[in-house]
Order: C-alpha cells, then sequence, then structure tokens
C-alpha cells in the first residue's frame, strides 16, 4: 500500500528521487510508531487519535522541532489524500488535524561585499604552480558559484542542466524545477562570457568537441570525467564561499537566497522575482520581501536618532 503510494508520486506525480525517499522515510516512522512494518500498515485500524498520540510523541518524547513534525505529518497527509482518492479509505483521519506552529525563519544570504570577495579572489587567481587540471577545477568551482548567484537555480536544477540547455546566444538557461516545470533564465554577458571560458577549457581539457552532454563535471574515484552530483556542487559553494563570508551556512541554497534578495534589493518586481526562481507560489516569495524590511530596519536604527537602541 505504501509502496503503491511512492511509486505514485515518484512516476505520475514526478517527486525527485530525494524526495520520494524522503516520504518513505517519513512513513516508515509511522509505521514504527504503531508497532507495524511498512508491508504490515493496515489503515482500518488507526484513527486520528493515533496520529495526534504519533504527533506529541515526536515533540515530547524525541524532541522533535515542530518543523520537523509538519513535515512527517505533511507526508501522512499525502498518504491519506491518495488512499482516499483511490478508494483503499473512506475517510481521510488526518483532515482535520493541525500540524504544530514553526517560527519562519528568514533566509540567510550573503551580503554583496562578500560575493565581490568571491570574484577578486577565486577567479584568475592562477598559480604558476597549478597542473591543468586543478586550473580547470578552479575555473569550474567559479562558475558553479556564479552560476547559482546570477540565475537563483537550485542545486539539484544546476546539477541536472544539460549543455544544450545553456544559451550563450540567447543569454539565457532552460531550468528544470520541481516536477520537471520548466523556465527560461536570462544571463548576463559576463556569465555567458564565463560560460564560453570554461567549455572551451572543458573541451580541450578532457579532449571532446560539440555538445558534450553534461554541463558541470567531476572526477569520480576511477579517475574518470562525469556529471556533478549535488553532494559534490555542496562541497564546491562550502569550500568558495567559506573563504570570504563569516555565515555558518555556506550552501547552494544560500546563494539562491542571495539572488533573489539581490534582485529585491535593486528593485525587482516580486512578481518577476517568483517567475526567476520557479516558485508556484507567491508567498514562497514574499519571505524575502521579510529579510529587505529587516535590513531596513537596522539600518534605520543604527543612523537615526530616535530609531538607535
Amino acid at each position: 500500500m505504501i509502496k503503491r503510494f511512492l511509486d505514485y508520486i515518484a512516476i505520475e506525480k514526478r517527486y525527485s528521487a530525494r524526495t520520494v525517499g524522503e516520504y518513505g522515510d517519513d512513513l516508515k516512522a509511522w509505521c514504527a510508531f504503531l508497532g507495524w512494518t511498512v508491508e504490515e500498515f493496515d489503515p482500518q485500524k488507526v484513527d486520528a487519535e493515533d496520529v495526534k498520540a504519533w504527533m506529541i510523541d515526536m515533540l515530547d518524547k524525541q524532541k522533535q522541532s515542530p518543523r520537523s513534525v509538519k513535515r512527517r505529518l505533511s507526508a501522512v497527509k499525502s498518504f491519506y489524500k491518495f488512499m482516499l482518492r483511490v478508494g483503499l479509505v473512506k475517510v481521510d483521519i488526518t483532515r482535520a488535524i493541525v500540524a504544530p506552529k514553526t517560527d519562519k525563519p528568514l533566509p540567510l544570504y550573503f551580503r554583496e561585499s562578500e560575493m565581490q570577495g568571491v570574484t577578486i579572489n577565486q577567479h584568475r587567481d592562477w598559480n604558476e604552480a597549478m597542473s591543468e587540471e586543478e586550473q580547470f577545477v578552479h575555473l569550474r568551482d567559479y562558475l558553479a558559484v556564479e552560476m547559482l548567484y546570477q540565475t537563483g537555480m537550485r542545486r539539484a536544477e544546476l546539477v541536472g542542466l544539460r549543455d544544450a540547455d545553456v544559451d550563450t546566444k540567447q543569454k539565457q538557461v532552460r531550468v528544470f524545477g520541481k516536477r520537471s516545470k520548466e523556465r527560461i533564465v536570462p544571463m548576463g554577458e559576463g556569465l555567458c562570457e564565463l560560460i564560453e571560458e570554461y567549455r572551451k577549457n572543458k573541451c580541450d581539457f578532457l579532449g571532446i568537441s560539440g555538445d558534450v552532454g553534461t554541463f558541470l563535471v567531476r572526477k569520480n574515484i576511477e579517475g574518470e570525467w562525469v556529471e556533478m552530483n549535488a553532494n559534490t556542487l555542496y562541497k564546491v559553494v562550502r569550500a568558495r564561499m567559506g573563504e570570504v563570508s563569516t555565515l555558518k551556512k555556506h550552501s547552494p541554497h544560500v546563494l539562491r537566497h542571495t539572488f533573489a534578495t539581490t534582485m529585491l534589493n535593486n528593485g525587482a518586481d516580486i512578481r518577476t522575482i517568483q517567475s526567476l526562481l520557479g516558485h508556484a507560489s507567491l508567498a514562497a516569495t514574499q519571505v524575502y520581501t521579510h529579510a529587505t524590511f529587516e535590513q531596513i530596519k537596522d539600518v534605520y536604527q543604527a543612523t537615526h536618532p530616535r530609531g538607535k537602541k
């Protein structure tokens, strides 16, 4: 029953493998609380009180955060909606259950001076002692950071890029977001020039020509150059941004937040930012207006005679 649901969200809903895995883990935890394996789950022996008891157990005994409990409850709610739709249950016992409230933290973002530091310190800072491979990796890493910062792409979107998706003549990149939803994001002249430099270096270094398929590449343990994965990209960003930023978190998603905040601070319309980020709901984008207001408030309190703390 649960396997059928996971197949449904993977094949018909086109959820990513990561999301499907998380749903599976959440439902496995739900079954474990009930004292069953996934295969033993029987919806006829479960009621709303069991769901509430599970939430209390996670919050009080397991000391999980309200955010984690909310996410796990969401998986169970989606499962019951599926069972109701296909006729496996007659009533959705989770419908009236309200998830615990969570404080929504403001998104972290890098300061403009920090992003300038990336440009100054990490590109064309060639060391004569660098090998050809080290120079290629240096250029690739810098391009990865710039692509995230200048387009607002998600980590999975960037590692999933094919060379054919990046059109430097039209100065645009075709991005496939969540549930394979496609959007077009413009690119600046400087980024297009850097992409062409990277493409030339990649072709020369790897000894290939024409459409090479994968946009970003990495070296695997066998010494072969293969498509970059999400874990490698995370390490690249963490290393590069860690050299210039004092933030505790240096991730591709912080660069996405930085893109949105920078656009908003420079006068971009919130609807335009929503489109560029690929958000299905405007509510997901509006969090950046709060981040910008906090910025304004800090400046006011620091500079206005009546606003100083």
